[in-house]
């Protein structure tokens, strides 16, 4: 129900969305430091993220399974984003958006917040809180190839509805997930390539937010609501490594260029390395896509082959 809610509402809200933000003229600025061949997107409108986040919403809202934690750190997120993406650039002329340091300040204390509601001991909320800013921060920086965050969610998405629905995981925590898959799906139609639109901070911290929030929910159930899940680190860990690999280069690149003066890698977020190296662009979303999903299926394969739980019930049983 989450996922066909989640469908319906973005379908029916993506064209007025996006020609609202053309008349809003909410454009995106190509940074400096792009490749050159991505100066062709200049001008092309941002915050399609809206499509997905109305979409998701909606479903969380109208479901009869509600995670208000989930709800308020979701809205929280793309107030962020629209600060950052419409807010900033028209009060401070210049200006792209919000600077890290306050955009990492903010997430700081809606994820708290969120993790507080979750009445988790003080072990499970810091590391809540960390997971919640280490995905919104990772997916934010998929949104940028045509396609490419979009697809990802689908493949990611997949994996972890999947791990919750073999680990017994509470409903509540899955529901955002279907909503998700379901949301992103009209958002792709305008993101193909060669985009209409782009996600947007709007869309993507928000989108990130809630994943960290359900794998933070995955690790820690433990010690947010003293259940054993039956899905370990491992196969989360798996699943996630495309996030972590968009994300870690970044911070790698940054404190090597200012201590050593070097780059690491020819450019960061790690996609645009592999268009440095040549491969076109709808090339590296294909095999960025395609390696999620493998990883997904493995996460999945590692999950079905470990032992049961001892307080779980196994998925063949039938309680009369």
């Amino acid at each position: 129900m989450a996922f066909w809610t989640a469908l319906a509402v973005s379908a029916i809200i993506a064209k007025p969305v996006l020609a609202t933000l053309l008349r809003l003229n909410s454009r995106q600025t190509v940074s400096a430091y792009a490749p050159e061949g991505h100066q062709k997107k200049q001008g092309t409108p941002t915050m399609g993220g809206l499509v997905v986040v109305g979409g998701t919403l909606a479903a969380m809202a109208v479901g009869p399974y509600r995670d208000w934690a989930a709800m308020v750190l979701f809205v929280g997120f793309t107030l962020i984003g629209f600060i950052d993406d419409f807010v900033v650039p028209r009060r401070f002329v210049g200006k792209r958006g919000l600077g890290w340091k306050q955009k990492i300040l903010m997430q700081l204390v809606v994820a708290t917040g969120a993790a507080f509601m979750s009445r988790g001991a003080p072990l499970g909320i810091g590391v809540l809180i960390f997971s919640v800013l280490f995905f919104s921060n990772a997916y934010n920086f998929s949104d940028g190839l045509d396609g490419l965050a979009g697809t990802l969610l689908l493949g990611l998405g997949i994996g972890l509805l999947a791990l919750g629905l073999l680990g017994g995981m509470r409903v509540e925590w899955l529901v955002p997930l279907a909503a998700l898959g379901g949301a992103v799906i009209p958002f792709l139609f305008l993101n193909a390539p060669p985009a209409k639109v782009f996600m947007g901070d709007v869309g993507s911290l928000p989108i990130g937010a809630l994943l960290g929030y359900v794998v933070g929910q995955f690790v820690l159930g433990r010690y947010l609501n003293g259940v054993h899940y039956h899905v370990g680190l491992g196969p989360i860990s798996v699943a996630s490594v495309m996030m972590i690999v968009e994300l870690v280069p970044v911070p790698l690149q940054i404190l090597s260029v200012k201590v050593r003066k070097k780059k690491i890698f020819p450019y960061t977020p790690i996609h645009h390395a592999f268009e440095k190296a040549g491969w076109a662009e709808t090339r590296v979303v294909f095999h960025f896509a395609l390696a999620q999903l493998l990883l997904s299926a493995l996460a999945v394969g590692l999950t079905v082959g470990l032992p049961a739980m001892p307080n779980s019930t196994p998925t063949h049983v039938v309680r009369r």
